[in-house]
């Protein structure tokens, strides 16, 4: 067994990364004779699955050889056939697969499916890096909630603007294009009012071929401008959320401006974003990115709805008792409140340092 042919299965998975939300990242490699004869990934959502994909451009009979999947084959009927059967009708001799699937009511039954029919299969190879390309799906199928990521572009001081207000820009086109790159991964980007009425924003992803985001404006009694960005230019879906203090006329010229708003309780008169969570999971919007200011940043924190997060450090000071930080809002008192993050990794692009975290949901 080869860990190479699973490193290419993976990065076939890559490809399907923007266009296949919310099912997952898959790859798949066979392989016979010590031969490559045939690859194919999951290239968009409702189409073939990788399997299906790399037994049809197969160059030779794929009978008695082995393929190598991120993901264990389906066994159900969705929007396209089940791949196992389609693996035990070509006569695949063995299957090799990183991770089992997540979902608890179908996870090992492909597997125990291929046994019965006399194939070979072996479980968990480079498993860690095929859960990590599919930590979105991992957590959206098994809590029907959004994966959350909260990115900041941030001094080494930890502001987000100098004292007159500035912040365009703080880091390098590098780390904003990288910026759109995750605009293009994950299916909505959230927002607070302030920052539309700041900052004015389109939210889109400017990028080739890349995939505009689903807008998500958190504004809890309709501040916003009829004339802001993204009201006038909804080309892709946008979503207020609000509560019951909204101001009633603004949301029917909403309404009429085909902007989809939606009322959630409240907390402390202020959206309450577990809620939120919940809304738009059941709206099969399997992860968002969070943009915000330090109000909304802190306020996600805070309630607990963030996975992991992504901040691009800047080799800049920009000082000043009265510059916007990051992360707003009223703070922590206590150390034992606070935000720990765990598995951290660092990297280095253009001028920035990066850190991906992700939040340690065990306080």
């Amino acid at each position: 067994m080869k860990e190479e042919y699973m490193d290419l299965a993976l990065e076939l998975a890559k490809k399907g990364i923007g266009k296949v939300n919310p099912n997952p990242l898959v790859g798949a490699v066979i392989v016979k004779d010590n031969e490559i004869i045939g690859t194919g990934y999951h290239e968009q959502y409702g189409g073939k699955h990788a399997e299906v994909n790399a037994i049809k451009n197969a160059t030779k009979a794929v009978e008695g050889s082995t393929i190598y999947v991120t993901l264990e084959p389906c066994s159900h009927y969705g929007k396209t056939p089940p791949c196992v059967n389609l693996i035990i009708e070509k006569k695949i001799k063995k299957v090799v697969i990183g991770m089992l699937d997540p979902n608890p009511l179908v996870s090992g039954k492909s597997i125990k499916k291929l046994k019965e029919n006399n194939i070979e299969v072996v479980v968990g190879v480079k498993e860690k890096e095929c859960k990590k390309l599919n930590e979105v799906f991992i957590k959206y199928i098994t809590s029907n909630l959004p994966f959350v990521v909260l990115k900041s572009a941030i001094s080494l001081d930890g502001k987000i603007a100098t004292t007159s207000g500035e912040s365009k820009w703080i880091t390098s086109k590098e780390a904003r294009r990288d910026g759109h790159l995750l605009r293009n991964k994950l299916s909505a980007i959230m927002v607070g009012i302030n920052t539309i009425i700041k900052d004015n924003p389109e939210l889109t992803c400017r990028i080739e071929n890349g995939r505009n985001p689903i807008r998500i404006i958190v504004d809890s009694t309709l501040k916003i401008s009829l004339d802001s960005k993204v009201i006038k230019n909804n080309d892709n879906l946008t979503i207020i959320a609000t509560t019951r203090y909204a101001n009633k006329s603004k949301k029917e010229k909403l309404l009429n401006a085909n902007i989809r708003v939606i009322e959630v309780n409240d907390k402390d008169k202020k959206v309450d974003l577990k809620e939120l969570m919940r809304f738009l999971g059941n709206l099969k919007i399997d992860s968002v990115l969070i943009e915000g200011g330090g109000t909304l940043n802190f306020s996600a924190l805070e309630e607990d709805i963030v996975d992991k997060v992504r901040f691009y450090i800047a080799p800049r000071i920009l000082g000043g008792e009265t510059s916007k930080s990051s992360i707003g809002g009223k703070g922590f008192y206590r150390l034992s409140d606070t935000v720990k993050l765990k598995d951290l990794t660092y990297e280095k692009l253009s001028e920035e340092i990066v850190i991906d975290g992700y939040v340690n949901k065990l306080k």
